[in-house]
């Protein structure tokens, strides 16, 4: 069954957009999510932290991870009418690499003009998602009012890494 949505439609999509949610799991199993802005380079998602910060912890323990990421969406001409973000979801492994380890392209897009500064990177690191499965993806695509039937609105893309 097509879903007349393509990977590489998606990975558009997902280059557009700079904001998600992170979405990993504690020492103690307990569920966490933290905003991010991210790059996307070679399909994998690039996020700059403070090596000190806590998803990075989380990361190293259990490199298991989801994103999602909104796309918001509105009427034309009617800003008054609220509308549901369309969103894309996907598992993933995550990975920690310390900032003065990353290619330097990857530094600049993140960092722009601090990245030359290696006393302030070291204290940063990168978290890179490699995103593993299926996307799943909610009005991606499609019309606002196609929107409205979640059976048409729902769709699982492979990712095609």
């Amino acid at each position: 069954m097509t879903t007349g949505l393509t990977s590489d439609q998606v990975w558009e999509v997902i280059e557009k957009q700079s904001f998600g949610v992170l979405a990993m799991v504690t020492a103690k199993d307990e569920a966490r999510t933290a905003g991010i802005v991210y790059i996307l380079d070679m399909r994998r998602l690039y996020i700059g932290t403070w090596t000190s910060m806590w998803k990075v912890r989380h990361i190293r323990q259990n490199p298991h991870v989801s994103v999602t990421i909104p796309i918001h969406k509105r009427v034309p001409f009617m800003p008054w009418i609220k509308v549901p973000a369309a969103t894309i979801t996907f598992s993933g492994e995550a990975d920690v690499i310390a900032a003065l380890d990353a290619p330097r392209d990857l530094l600049e897009k993140l960092y722009h003009g601090v990245a030359s500064d290696e006393q302030k990177m070291a204290r940063y690191s990168l978290i890179e998602v490699t995103p593993m499965g299926e996307f799943l993806t909610y009005g991606i695509g499609m019309s606002l009012l196609d929107m409205r039937d979640p059976l048409k609105a729902r769709k699982r893309v492979p990712v095609g890494v």
